[in-house]
């Protein structure tokens, strides 16, 4: 699974829970759940049970849209190429 580790920091601290003894209690190490929050690391479903229960959250609260980024990657640039008024306009070949 692919978790959200800026949402599972940003709830874990809400809650004031400190990196290592949540780590503890989700049962991994806190190096495991510092990669986690930084997008380095995936997670079981288990251990996104666990974090999800510890947080009292959903799994899917915590999980990365992996369709919704790309989305957003995709309107980006299409923004981009409007701003440069590149959108809808046939390259001219002549």
């Amino acid at each position: 699974m692919q978790p959200n580790g800026q949402a599972i920091r940003r709830q874990r601290e809400e809650r004031g829970y400190g990196l290592r003894r949540f780590a503890e209690a989700a049962g991994i190490s806190h190096s495991h759940l510092s990669r986690i929050e930084r997008g380095q690391r995936g997670a079981q479903p288990e251990v996104m049970a666990r974090i999800a229960e510890l947080i009292g959250c959903r799994i899917t609260d915590i999980q990365r849209n992996p369709t919704r980024s790309n989305d957003e990657r995709d309107e980006h640039r299409i923004a981009l190429h409007d701003d440069e008024g590149t959108r809808g306009h046939p390259a001219d070949h002549t």
